[in-house]
């Protein structure tokens, strides 16, 4: 099939190696501007940008894929159908009714749940136990075309979103070929969703990451492991910002919550269930990543300390309990 493909993070590149590898021809692919990254903010190419230099297929980066320009070029290619696997921008209905066989998603939850920017880490952020990938059809709304296929499988009670963005990138590549192989044949036909068991998975915010500490232990646990890497799951300790690297759930306690409770060399934080989260692996603004252990003695804590002391602007503590 000839095809365009449009994408830009890492998470779409096992989906084009796989169209190109299942012999489809991917004349182009479209992704995002070079940006800077890194201490020295020099301009980076995407990751989907590397792998279609090194599979030879020509790359595009417009700036705005809505540019006349740039829509002309797409027309006359002529694609039977178009691929997009998180490009970055919001198509255009002159771009929508360019190919005949539509232009296919895939999208990184079981549809119609987790619409929208953040599929994987709002899914393991709310405690999640299944979910999976689907194949659709692009229309001019969020996440909301008809269905093509899905594939289902299960969240680990200790999984990351890092770890499982991996693991349906794969998922998804296999679907992917999968759909455009029924495309063609015309053996897969497009389901239309039901609105009204749809769910939103925002784009994340810095603030999505601050620790709530009334909350269970098992959603503080949910949200560190859905926000990785970034934003993270992070509080303050003695008016500093304070990121926390590395958890684990913890056992029964029963002290105010935020508090920090030492048990011979192991540090654990109260939760608002009577249950505790393990602090592993910690990191005060400015410093080094360092262990729990290595962080308490460094604190010499006193008893009675609690996590989520107010940041004031001069980055001390103002005696509150939440993040100023």
């Amino acid at each position: 099939m000839d095809l365009i493909f449009l994408g830009t993070p890492e998470f779409a590149v096992p989906s084009l190696r796989a169209l190109v590898e299942a012999g489809h021809r991917v004349h182009a692919v479209y992704t995002q501007p070079d940006r800077p990254a890194g201490r020295g903010q020099k301009l980076a190419a995407s990751p989907v940008k590397e792998a279609a230099i090194a599979l030879g297929i020509p790359v595009e980066q417009p700036r705005k894929i809505r540019e006349p320009h740039v829509v002309q070029q797409l027309q006359a290619a002529r694609p039977e159908a178009m691929v997009v696997v998180g490009y970055g921008q919001i198509l255009p209905q002159s771009i929508l009714d360019i190919p005949p066989l539509g232009i296919i998603n895939v999208h990184g939850s079981l549809l119609p749940k987790y619409r929208g920017a953040a599929p994987i880490q709002w899914a393991v952020a709310r405690g999640e136990t299944v979910t999976g990938v689907t194949t659709m059809r692009i229309d001019a709304g969020l996440d909301t075309g008809a269905m093509l296929l899905t594939a289902q499988c299960p969240i680990g009670a200790d999984e990351t979103a890092m770890a499982l963005w991996e693991r349906l990138a794969d998922m998804g590549a296999r679907l992917l070929v999968e759909t455009m192989d029924g495309l063609a044949n015309g053996r897969v036909q497009p389901l239309p969703q039901d609105d009204s068991a749809a769910t939103y998975a925002p784009i994340l915010k810095k603030d999505d990451g601050l620790v709530d500490w009334t909350r269970p232990a098992q959603e503080i646990y949910n949200r560190y492991r859905g926000f990785q890497p970034w934003p993270g799951a992070w509080t303050s300790f003695r008016g500093v910002r304070f990121q926390l690297k590395e958890l684990r759930l913890g056992g029964p306690a029963h002290a105010e919550p935020g508090a920090l409770l030492v048990d011979g060399k192991r540090l654990f934080a109260q939760c608002g269930d009577g249950h505790t989260v393990e602090l592993l692996r910690v990191q005060l603004e400015g410093k080094a990543a360092v262990s729990a252990e290595a962080f308490r003695n460094g604190a010499k804590l006193q008893v009675g300390e609690r996590l989520g002391a107010a940041i004031s602007a001069a980055g001390q503590g103002e005696g509150k309990d939440t993040i100023a």
